[in-house]
């Protein structure tokens, strides 16, 4: 007898799938993320880095299946120190849990 095995068809994009990928949506994504819950594409580190690459909109690197290259927003140098800024802020004060090989990490 054959059983038909369930498969999940539809992939759940991230909350900025299709928007704009800036600084401030960033900021909203790693706020809401959750280290110690498997990552997802509504729970990831958009800072976070693989191979030299920044993930998506849905937490996707280049190079992987369903990867969306993200509407990005203007960058001058005024935006760049305050991104510059706001990094140091995260590596100063890391979120608990977020140690590499967490559950909410890709590395």
């Amino acid at each position: 007898q054959n059983a038909r095995v369930p498969t999940k068809l539809n992939f759940e994009y991230g909350d900025y799938d299709d928007k704009l990928w800036d600084q401030d949506s960033k900021k909203d994504v790693y706020n809401k993320w959750d280290p110690s819950s498997p990552r997802s594409a509504k729970n990831f580190n958009p800072f976070e880095t693989f191979k030299g690459n920044s993930p998506d909109a849905s937490g996707i690197f280049p190079g992987e299946g369903r990867y969306k290259d993200p509407i990005r927003g203007d960058v001058g140098y005024a935006s760049m120190l305050a991104e510059k800024a706001d990094l140091e802020e995260r590596e100063a004060n890391p979120k608990a849990g977020s140690e590499p090989g967490c559950a909410g990490c890709k590395n």
